[in-house]
């Protein structure tokens, strides 16, 4: 019997200049994924907190773009953007995470900037 594998990336692709991150999975599955949204949702400490109720809403980066891509391991990559950020890594699952819930995150997150009368703007 097969064990239950988690979703191993192919091809990470920087496209449009910076602006977003192909990712193909060996699921078959392949996601475009914003600068904007990458950096939004950074899993660093800075965005994340180091706990429950510690997270930082991120405003104003919809012109923030990806430099660079760097593996970490065999199990992760760190993204530097144009702002200068580059403390997350992001694993192989929360990339996919990012990818197949990535309708419901960012709607989430255009209500928080909402609600905190923050915007995307720059």
């Amino acid at each position: 019997m097969k064990k239950n594998t988690k979703p191993w990336p192919l091809e990470l692709r920087i496209r449009n200049n910076g602006d977003t991150l192909s990712v193909g999975f060996d699921t078959g599955e392949s996601f475009d994924l914003s600068a904007e949204y990458l950096r939004v949702e950074s899993p660093s400490a800075e965005v994340k907190g180091h706990g429950p109720g510690q997270e930082t809403l991120v405003a104003g980066k919809i012109l923030v773009k990806i430099l660079s891509v760097e593996p970490v391991g065999n199990y992760a990559v760190k993204i530097q953007f144009t702002d200068r950020h580059s403390s997350g890594i992001y694993s192989w699952d929360y990339l996919h995470k990012l990818g197949v819930e990535h309708t419901e995150i960012w709607a989430t997150y255009l209500q928080k900037l909402e609600d905190e009368g923050k915007s995307r703007g720059g």
